[in-house]
Protein backbone atom coordinates (compact mmCIF):
# COMPACT_ATOMS: atom_id res chain seq x y z
CA UNK A 1 0.00 0.00 0.00
CA UNK A 2 1.61 3.39 -1.06
CA UNK A 3 2.24 6.07 1.81
CA UNK A 4 1.14 9.14 1.79
CA UNK A 5 2.06 11.30 -0.25
CA UNK A 6 1.44 15.46 -0.95
CA UNK A 7 2.54 15.90 -4.79
CA UNK A 8 3.08 19.32 -5.23
CA UNK A 9 1.50 20.46 -9.41
CA UNK A 10 4.34 19.49 -11.95
CA UNK A 11 6.56 17.01 -9.14
CA UNK A 12 6.86 13.43 -10.66
CA UNK A 13 3.65 13.21 -12.73
CA UNK A 14 3.22 10.34 -14.73
CA UNK A 15 6.87 8.89 -13.00
CA UNK A 16 4.73 8.93 -9.67
CA UNK A 17 1.16 7.33 -8.47
CA UNK A 18 -0.47 8.70 -11.96
CA UNK A 19 1.59 6.47 -13.22
CA UNK A 20 -0.60 3.29 -12.19
CA UNK A 21 -3.92 5.77 -12.33
CA UNK A 22 -3.62 7.89 -15.44
CA UNK A 23 -4.94 5.14 -18.31
CA UNK A 24 -7.55 3.99 -15.63
CA UNK A 25 -9.20 7.41 -14.69
CA UNK A 26 -9.18 8.58 -18.60
CA UNK A 27 -11.31 6.10 -19.14
CA UNK A 28 -13.36 6.34 -16.41
CA UNK A 29 -13.81 9.88 -15.94
CA UNK A 30 -15.82 10.62 -18.96
CA UNK A 31 -18.53 8.11 -18.04
CA UNK A 32 -19.04 10.09 -14.51
CA UNK A 33 -22.39 12.28 -14.03
CA UNK A 34 -20.23 15.13 -12.58
CA UNK A 35 -17.49 15.20 -15.07
CA UNK A 36 -17.50 18.24 -17.05
CA UNK A 37 -15.58 17.52 -20.10
CA UNK A 38 -17.37 14.62 -21.53
CA UNK A 39 -17.69 16.19 -25.18
CA UNK A 40 -13.84 17.13 -24.74
CA UNK A 41 -10.60 14.84 -25.22
CA UNK A 42 -8.64 14.75 -22.41
CA UNK A 43 -5.51 16.13 -23.00
CA UNK A 44 -3.51 15.77 -19.69
CA UNK A 45 -3.99 14.28 -16.05
CA UNK A 46 -1.76 16.00 -13.63
CA UNK A 47 -1.83 14.83 -9.73
CA UNK A 48 -1.98 17.78 -7.80
CA UNK A 49 -2.04 16.12 -4.47
CA UNK A 50 -2.57 12.71 -2.86
CA UNK A 51 -2.92 11.74 0.84
CA UNK A 52 -3.57 8.01 2.47
CA UNK A 53 -6.98 9.38 4.19
CA UNK A 54 -6.60 5.88 5.73
CA UNK A 55 -5.68 2.50 4.78
CA UNK A 56 -6.48 1.55 1.44
CA UNK A 57 -8.34 4.73 0.73
CA UNK A 58 -6.35 7.17 -0.82
CA UNK A 59 -7.66 11.14 -1.53
CA UNK A 60 -6.63 12.49 -4.81
CA UNK A 61 -6.93 15.77 -6.47
CA UNK A 62 -6.77 15.74 -10.24
CA UNK A 63 -6.27 18.44 -13.12
CA UNK A 64 -7.74 17.42 -16.36
CA UNK A 65 -7.10 19.57 -19.14
CA UNK A 66 -9.18 19.57 -22.28
CA UNK A 67 -8.92 19.86 -26.20
CA UNK A 68 -11.83 22.33 -27.37
CA UNK A 69 -13.92 24.41 -25.75
CA UNK A 70 -12.80 26.88 -22.80
CA UNK A 71 -13.53 26.20 -18.77
CA UNK A 72 -15.52 28.08 -17.43
CA UNK A 73 -17.73 28.65 -19.97
CA UNK A 74 -20.38 25.48 -19.66
CA UNK A 75 -18.76 23.99 -22.88
CA UNK A 76 -19.72 27.00 -24.52
CA UNK A 77 -16.93 28.23 -27.66
CA UNK A 78 -15.18 31.41 -26.99
CA UNK A 79 -16.37 34.44 -28.93
CA UNK A 80 -14.56 34.70 -32.37
CA UNK A 81 -11.09 37.16 -31.90
CA UNK A 82 -10.74 36.07 -28.22
CA UNK A 83 -7.80 34.40 -26.59
CA UNK A 84 -8.84 32.35 -23.66
CA UNK A 85 -6.15 29.48 -22.04
CA UNK A 86 -6.26 26.04 -21.89
CA UNK A 87 -9.17 24.91 -20.74
CA UNK A 88 -9.08 23.05 -17.31
CA UNK A 89 -10.28 21.60 -14.17
CA UNK A 90 -9.73 20.25 -10.91
CA UNK A 91 -11.70 17.14 -9.81
CA UNK A 92 -11.86 15.40 -6.13
CA UNK A 93 -11.41 11.62 -6.01
CA UNK A 94 -11.82 9.02 -3.44
CA UNK A 95 -10.06 5.65 -4.73
CA UNK A 96 -9.86 2.55 -3.16
CA UNK A 97 -6.93 -0.11 -3.69
CA UNK A 98 -7.08 -3.31 -2.85
CA UNK A 99 -5.85 -6.72 -3.78
CA UNK A 100 -9.14 -8.03 -4.68
CA UNK A 101 -12.78 -6.91 -5.39
CA UNK A 102 -15.32 -7.73 -2.84
CA UNK A 103 -18.55 -8.59 -5.16
CA UNK A 104 -20.64 -5.82 -3.41
CA UNK A 105 -18.11 -2.98 -5.00
CA UNK A 106 -17.72 -4.51 -8.38
CA UNK A 107 -19.96 -1.24 -9.36
CA UNK A 108 -17.63 0.89 -8.37
CA UNK A 109 -14.64 -0.82 -9.98
CA UNK A 110 -12.29 1.73 -11.64
CA UNK A 111 -9.74 -0.66 -12.80
CA UNK A 112 -6.75 -2.80 -12.04
CA UNK A 113 -3.69 -0.76 -12.08
CA UNK A 114 -0.42 -2.52 -14.82
CA UNK A 115 2.38 -0.26 -13.53
CA UNK A 116 3.25 1.85 -10.83
CA UNK A 117 3.45 2.34 -7.34
CA UNK A 118 -0.53 0.63 -7.54
CA UNK A 119 0.89 -2.03 -10.20
CA UNK A 120 -1.50 -5.26 -9.73
CA UNK A 121 -4.50 -3.44 -7.20
CA UNK A 122 -7.92 -2.96 -8.08
CA UNK A 123 -8.92 0.83 -8.21
CA UNK A 124 -12.66 1.76 -7.04
CA UNK A 125 -14.45 4.34 -6.26
CA UNK A 126 -14.20 4.59 -2.16
CA UNK A 127 -17.53 6.47 -1.51
CA UNK A 128 -19.30 3.65 -2.85
CA UNK A 129 -17.54 1.45 -0.03
CA UNK A 130 -19.22 1.28 3.33
CA UNK A 131 -16.45 0.50 5.77
CA UNK A 132 -15.10 3.65 3.23
CA UNK A 133 -17.95 5.94 3.93
CA UNK A 134 -18.48 5.10 7.28
CA UNK A 135 -14.38 6.29 8.07
CA UNK A 136 -15.12 9.37 6.89
CA UNK A 137 -17.88 10.35 8.52
CA UNK A 138 -15.11 9.61 11.76
CA UNK A 139 -12.79 12.00 10.50
CA UNK A 140 -15.26 14.82 10.58
CA UNK A 141 -17.12 14.00 13.94
CA UNK A 142 -13.79 14.86 15.34
CA UNK A 143 -11.23 17.78 13.92
CA UNK A 144 -8.37 17.53 12.62
CA UNK A 145 -5.78 17.11 9.17
CA UNK A 146 -4.45 14.62 7.49
CA UNK A 147 -2.06 16.49 5.14
CA UNK A 148 -3.24 19.36 3.81
CA UNK A 149 -6.88 17.69 4.77
CA UNK A 150 -8.66 20.23 7.30
CA UNK A 151 -11.34 18.42 9.13
CA UNK A 152 -13.50 20.89 11.07
CA UNK A 153 -17.21 20.85 13.26
CA UNK A 154 -19.51 23.21 14.46
CA UNK A 155 -18.69 21.93 18.34
CA UNK A 156 -22.31 23.20 19.00
CA UNK A 157 -23.60 19.97 16.92
CA UNK A 158 -22.79 16.18 18.14
CA UNK A 159 -23.03 13.75 15.45
CA UNK A 160 -23.04 10.61 16.69
CA UNK A 161 -20.57 7.68 15.22
CA UNK A 162 -21.64 4.39 13.75
CA UNK A 163 -24.46 6.27 11.45
CA UNK A 164 -24.92 3.74 8.45
CA UNK A 165 -23.87 4.89 5.28
CA UNK A 166 -25.81 5.34 1.79
CA UNK A 167 -24.85 6.82 -1.36
CA UNK A 168 -27.74 8.33 -3.35
CA UNK A 169 -27.83 6.86 -6.62
CA UNK A 170 -29.39 10.07 -8.06
CA UNK A 171 -27.84 12.22 -11.34
CA UNK A 172 -26.11 14.88 -9.26
CA UNK A 173 -22.70 16.73 -10.08
CA UNK A 174 -21.92 16.30 -7.10
CA UNK A 175 -21.71 12.75 -4.29
CA UNK A 176 -24.05 12.43 -1.69
CA UNK A 177 -24.04 10.25 1.21
CA UNK A 178 -26.87 10.11 3.51
CA UNK A 179 -25.75 8.71 7.40
CA UNK A 180 -28.49 6.71 9.19
CA UNK A 181 -30.95 9.40 7.83
CA UNK A 182 -29.86 11.89 10.08
CA UNK A 183 -26.84 13.54 7.88
CA UNK A 184 -25.71 14.06 4.46
CA UNK A 185 -22.59 14.51 3.32
CA UNK A 186 -21.89 16.46 0.24
CA UNK A 187 -18.49 15.53 -1.94
CA UNK A 188 -18.09 17.93 -4.03
CA UNK A 189 -16.07 16.18 -7.40
CA UNK A 190 -15.25 20.13 -9.45
CA UNK A 191 -12.97 21.77 -6.83
CA UNK A 192 -12.57 25.66 -7.30
CA UNK A 193 -10.44 27.94 -4.91
CA UNK A 194 -12.02 29.48 -2.21
CA UNK A 195 -14.86 28.80 0.06
CA UNK A 196 -17.40 26.70 -1.78
CA UNK A 197 -21.08 28.66 -1.30
CA UNK A 198 -22.93 25.92 -0.07
CA UNK A 199 -20.97 26.01 2.79
CA UNK A 200 -21.03 29.75 3.08
CA UNK A 201 -24.17 30.74 2.42
CA UNK A 202 -26.08 28.12 4.68
CA UNK A 203 -23.18 29.06 7.34
CA UNK A 204 -23.83 32.52 7.25
CA UNK A 205 -27.90 32.10 7.11
CA UNK A 206 -28.01 29.82 10.12
CA UNK A 207 -26.34 32.51 12.18
CA UNK A 208 -29.09 35.09 11.67
CA UNK A 209 -31.60 32.21 12.33
CA UNK A 210 -33.01 31.08 8.93
CA UNK A 211 -34.65 27.80 9.52
CA UNK A 212 -35.13 27.56 5.88
CA UNK A 213 -31.90 26.48 4.62
CA UNK A 214 -30.09 22.97 6.73
CA UNK A 215 -27.37 24.35 8.60
CA UNK A 216 -23.64 22.55 8.15
CA UNK A 217 -22.83 20.70 10.93
CA UNK A 218 -19.16 19.58 9.58
CA UNK A 219 -17.33 19.89 6.46
CA UNK A 220 -13.71 19.41 5.31
CA UNK A 221 -11.27 21.63 2.95
CA UNK A 222 -7.71 21.61 1.45
CA UNK A 223 -4.75 24.05 1.96
CA UNK A 224 -2.57 22.77 -1.39
CA UNK A 225 -2.76 23.41 -4.02
CA UNK A 226 -4.83 26.05 -2.78
CA UNK A 227 -7.23 26.32 -0.39
CA UNK A 228 -10.62 25.11 -1.21
CA UNK A 229 -13.67 23.55 0.06
CA UNK A 230 -13.89 19.95 -0.36
CA UNK A 231 -17.26 18.43 1.19
CA UNK A 232 -20.33 19.41 3.81
CA UNK A 233 -21.75 17.31 6.56
CA UNK A 234 -25.79 18.74 7.09
CA UNK A 235 -28.82 17.25 8.85
CA UNK A 236 -31.30 14.92 6.20
CA UNK A 237 -34.20 15.56 6.31
CA UNK A 238 -35.75 11.95 6.25
CA UNK A 239 -39.18 12.56 5.74
CA UNK A 240 -38.86 15.54 2.80
CA UNK A 241 -39.56 15.18 -0.86
CA UNK A 242 -38.32 17.36 -3.27
CA UNK A 243 -40.05 19.89 -5.54
CA UNK A 244 -39.82 18.01 -8.55
CA UNK A 245 -40.77 14.83 -6.87
CA UNK A 246 -43.45 16.19 -5.84
CA UNK A 247 -44.63 18.43 -8.80
CA UNK A 248 -44.93 15.08 -10.68
CA UNK A 249 -46.61 13.41 -8.29
CA UNK A 250 -49.01 15.92 -8.84
CA UNK A 251 -49.11 15.92 -12.28
CA UNK A 252 -49.84 12.19 -12.63
CA UNK A 253 -52.99 12.00 -10.03
CA UNK A 254 -54.09 15.13 -11.60
CA UNK A 255 -53.67 17.14 -8.48
CA UNK A 256 -53.75 20.83 -8.07
CA UNK A 257 -50.02 21.84 -7.05
CA UNK A 258 -50.88 25.81 -6.60
CA UNK A 259 -50.90 26.01 -3.18
CA UNK A 260 -47.58 24.33 -2.79
CA UNK A 261 -46.56 26.90 -5.23
CA UNK A 262 -47.88 30.30 -3.58
CA UNK A 263 -45.79 28.69 -0.13
CA UNK A 264 -42.58 28.45 -2.24
CA UNK A 265 -42.81 31.14 -3.64
CA UNK A 266 -43.14 32.66 0.32
CA UNK A 267 -40.58 30.68 1.45
CA UNK A 268 -38.25 31.74 -1.36
CA UNK A 269 -38.83 35.56 -0.81
CA UNK A 270 -38.01 34.47 2.54
CA UNK A 271 -34.55 33.55 1.77
CA UNK A 272 -33.89 36.19 -0.57
CA UNK A 273 -34.54 38.65 2.44
CA UNK A 274 -32.16 36.80 4.77
CA UNK A 275 -29.54 36.73 1.87
CA UNK A 276 -29.62 40.38 1.65
CA UNK A 277 -29.27 41.16 5.34
CA UNK A 278 -26.15 38.75 5.49
CA UNK A 279 -24.71 39.94 2.73
CA UNK A 280 -23.28 42.52 1.31
CA UNK A 281 -26.21 44.40 -1.49
CA UNK A 282 -24.45 46.26 -4.41
CA UNK A 283 -26.33 47.96 -7.37
CA UNK A 284 -26.69 45.74 -10.77
CA UNK A 285 -24.82 46.67 -13.54
CA UNK A 286 -26.53 48.73 -15.77
CA UNK A 287 -29.25 46.83 -17.68
CA UNK A 288 -27.37 47.27 -21.23
CA UNK A 289 -24.54 45.72 -19.54
CA UNK A 290 -26.53 42.45 -18.76
CA UNK A 291 -28.72 42.80 -21.90
CA UNK A 292 -24.94 42.93 -23.71
CA UNK A 293 -24.24 39.80 -21.47
CA UNK A 294 -27.01 38.12 -22.25
CA UNK A 295 -26.75 38.30 -25.99
CA UNK A 296 -23.12 36.89 -25.68
CA UNK A 297 -24.10 33.91 -24.32
CA UNK A 298 -26.96 33.49 -26.46
CA UNK A 299 -24.43 33.72 -29.72
CA UNK A 300 -22.08 31.35 -27.89
CA UNK A 301 -24.55 28.92 -27.77
CA UNK A 302 -26.26 29.25 -30.80
CA UNK A 303 -22.49 28.47 -32.34
CA UNK A 304 -22.53 25.18 -30.41
CA UNK A 305 -26.30 24.26 -30.49
CA UNK A 306 -27.67 24.75 -34.48
CA UNK A 307 -31.09 24.52 -33.44
CA UNK A 308 -31.04 27.65 -31.58
CA UNK A 309 -30.15 29.40 -34.85
CA UNK A 310 -33.38 30.06 -36.22
CA UNK A 311 -34.58 31.62 -33.12
CA UNK A 312 -31.70 33.84 -32.27
CA UNK A 313 -33.10 37.29 -33.42
CA UNK A 314 -36.16 37.05 -32.11
CA UNK A 315 -34.95 36.17 -28.64
CA UNK A 316 -32.95 39.17 -28.85
CA UNK A 317 -35.52 40.92 -28.92
CA UNK A 318 -35.79 40.19 -25.15
CA UNK A 319 -32.31 41.35 -24.14
CA UNK A 320 -33.17 44.74 -26.21
CA UNK A 321 -36.42 45.64 -24.16
CA UNK A 322 -33.90 44.82 -20.91
CA UNK A 323 -31.32 46.93 -21.93
CA UNK A 324 -34.06 50.05 -21.83
CA UNK A 325 -36.36 48.89 -18.58
CA UNK A 326 -35.24 49.65 -15.00
CA UNK A 327 -33.19 47.43 -13.11
CA UNK A 328 -36.04 46.36 -10.65
CA UNK A 329 -34.55 45.14 -7.12
CA UNK A 330 -30.83 45.71 -5.96
CA UNK A 331 -28.69 43.23 -6.70
CA UNK A 332 -27.72 40.48 -3.73
CA UNK A 333 -26.32 37.31 -3.20
CA UNK A 334 -28.57 34.99 -4.52
CA UNK A 335 -29.35 30.82 -4.83
CA UNK A 336 -28.18 31.16 -8.46
CA UNK A 337 -29.36 27.80 -9.84
CA UNK A 338 -32.76 27.79 -7.86
CA UNK A 339 -35.53 24.79 -9.33
CA UNK A 340 -37.73 22.32 -8.44
CA UNK A 341 -35.18 19.71 -7.41
CA UNK A 342 -33.16 22.95 -5.10
CA UNK A 343 -36.08 22.36 -2.77
CA UNK A 344 -37.68 20.32 -0.22
CA UNK A 345 -41.32 20.10 1.15
CA UNK A 346 -40.82 18.54 4.78
CA UNK A 347 -44.53 18.63 6.47
CA UNK A 348 -46.11 22.22 5.30
CA UNK A 349 -42.61 23.73 5.46
CA UNK A 350 -40.66 24.32 2.05
CA UNK A 351 -36.57 24.10 2.50
CA UNK A 352 -33.36 25.62 0.18
CA UNK A 353 -30.76 23.77 -0.41
CA UNK A 354 -27.32 23.40 -2.76
CA UNK A 355 -26.34 27.19 -3.01
CA UNK A 356 -23.38 26.28 -5.50
CA UNK A 357 -24.74 27.77 -8.05
CA UNK A 358 -23.92 27.13 -11.70
CA UNK A 359 -21.09 24.43 -11.16
CA UNK A 360 -19.67 25.54 -14.81
CA UNK A 361 -19.56 29.37 -14.04
CA UNK A 362 -15.88 30.00 -11.96
CA UNK A 363 -16.61 30.61 -8.28
CA UNK A 364 -15.78 33.92 -7.80
CA UNK A 365 -18.17 35.15 -10.28
CA UNK A 366 -21.33 33.01 -8.50
CA UNK A 367 -20.61 34.81 -5.55
CA UNK A 368 -21.12 37.87 -6.73
CA UNK A 369 -24.67 39.87 -6.12
CA UNK A 370 -27.49 39.50 -9.04
CA UNK A 371 -31.16 40.19 -9.39
CA UNK A 372 -33.40 38.01 -7.35
CA UNK A 373 -34.98 37.75 -10.84
CA UNK A 374 -32.72 35.64 -11.88
CA UNK A 375 -33.73 32.66 -9.20
CA UNK A 376 -37.36 33.43 -10.00
CA UNK A 377 -36.70 33.04 -13.74
CA UNK A 378 -35.01 29.68 -13.00
CA UNK A 379 -38.39 28.06 -11.02
CA UNK A 380 -40.47 29.55 -13.08
CA UNK A 381 -38.54 27.37 -15.88
CA UNK A 382 -38.46 24.66 -13.72
CA UNK A 383 -42.47 24.23 -13.18
CA UNK A 384 -42.34 24.33 -17.47
CA UNK A 385 -39.79 21.51 -17.09
CA UNK A 386 -42.13 19.35 -14.72
CA UNK A 387 -45.23 19.94 -17.00
CA UNK A 388 -43.47 18.69 -20.29
CA UNK A 389 -42.53 14.87 -18.77
CA UNK A 390 -46.23 14.32 -19.05
CA UNK A 391 -48.24 13.71 -22.20
CA UNK A 392 -50.64 15.75 -23.57
CA UNK A 393 -48.49 18.65 -22.02
CA UNK A 394 -50.14 20.37 -20.00
CA UNK A 395 -49.55 24.25 -20.37
CA UNK A 396 -52.43 25.80 -18.02
CA UNK A 397 -50.71 23.18 -15.21
CA UNK A 398 -47.84 25.34 -15.74
CA UNK A 399 -49.05 28.33 -16.12
CA UNK A 400 -51.05 28.09 -12.91
CA UNK A 401 -48.06 27.21 -10.70
CA UNK A 402 -45.54 30.27 -12.31
CA UNK A 403 -48.84 32.29 -11.35
CA UNK A 404 -49.04 31.00 -8.20
CA UNK A 405 -45.13 31.13 -7.35
CA UNK A 406 -45.16 34.77 -8.30
CA UNK A 407 -47.58 35.47 -6.29
CA UNK A 408 -46.57 33.96 -2.95
CA UNK A 409 -43.15 35.62 -3.69
CA UNK A 410 -44.90 39.31 -4.01
CA UNK A 411 -46.50 38.46 -0.85
CA UNK A 412 -43.10 37.30 1.12
CA UNK A 413 -40.71 39.86 -0.80
CA UNK A 414 -42.90 43.30 -1.88
CA UNK A 415 -42.57 43.49 -4.87
CA UNK A 416 -44.07 41.10 -7.81
CA UNK A 417 -41.53 39.58 -10.29
CA UNK A 418 -45.03 39.93 -12.75
CA UNK A 419 -44.63 43.49 -12.93
CA UNK A 420 -41.51 43.37 -13.93
CA UNK A 421 -42.08 41.48 -17.34
CA UNK A 422 -39.04 43.02 -19.36
CA UNK A 423 -36.68 41.77 -16.54
CA UNK A 424 -38.28 38.53 -16.02
CA UNK A 425 -38.73 37.10 -19.44
CA UNK A 426 -35.10 38.59 -20.32
CA UNK A 427 -33.79 36.24 -17.02
CA UNK A 428 -36.19 33.32 -18.51
CA UNK A 429 -34.52 33.77 -22.05
CA UNK A 430 -31.58 33.79 -20.47
CA UNK A 431 -32.24 30.65 -18.38
CA UNK A 432 -33.72 28.67 -21.52
CA UNK A 433 -30.68 29.60 -23.42
CA UNK A 434 -28.34 27.90 -20.84
CA UNK A 435 -30.53 24.57 -20.52
CA UNK A 436 -30.66 24.11 -24.20
CA UNK A 437 -26.95 24.18 -23.59
CA UNK A 438 -27.03 22.01 -21.23
CA UNK A 439 -29.20 19.61 -22.37
CA UNK A 440 -27.53 19.15 -25.62
CA UNK A 441 -24.22 18.80 -23.61
CA UNK A 442 -25.52 16.33 -20.86
CA UNK A 443 -28.95 14.73 -21.60
CA UNK A 444 -29.67 15.35 -25.69
CA UNK A 445 -33.02 13.18 -24.75
CA UNK A 446 -34.41 16.15 -23.14
CA UNK A 447 -33.36 18.88 -25.63
CA UNK A 448 -36.81 19.34 -26.70
CA UNK A 449 -38.19 20.53 -23.07
CA UNK A 450 -35.62 24.08 -23.21
CA UNK A 451 -36.37 24.20 -27.07
CA UNK A 452 -40.27 24.45 -26.61
CA UNK A 453 -39.53 27.16 -24.13
CA UNK A 454 -37.06 28.86 -26.75
CA UNK A 455 -40.11 28.82 -29.57
CA UNK A 456 -42.54 30.57 -26.74
CA UNK A 457 -40.05 32.85 -25.87
CA UNK A 458 -39.17 33.53 -29.97
CA UNK A 459 -42.66 33.48 -30.89
CA UNK A 460 -44.95 35.31 -28.70
CA UNK A 461 -42.08 37.02 -25.96
CA UNK A 462 -42.85 35.32 -23.20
Amino acid sequence: MPKTAILQPGAQGLAGPMASLDGLLRAWLPRQRWFAGKDRPVTDLRLLSMTELFPGCLHLLVHAEHAGFPSGHGGVPAPAGTSQPEPADCYQLLLGVREQLVPRLRRAFIGRATEGPLAGLAVYDALCDPRSAQLLLERLRRPGTAGPLHFETDRAVSVPGGLAPRLLEAEQSNSSIVYGDEFILKVFRRIQPGVNPDLEVPWALAGLGCSRVPAPVAWFRTTQPQPATLGVLQPFLPDASDGWTLALRALSTGDDFTAQAHELGRATAEVHLALATAFPTGRLRDTATTASAMAERLDAAAQAVPALRPHAAALCTAFDALASCDAGPPAQRIHGDLHLGQVLRAGREWFVIDFEGEPSRPLAERCLPESPVRDVAGMLRSFDYAARQRRPWRPEWARRCREAFCAGYASGSGWDPRKKHALLRAYETDRAVYEVLYEARHRPDWLAVPMAAIERLAVRGG
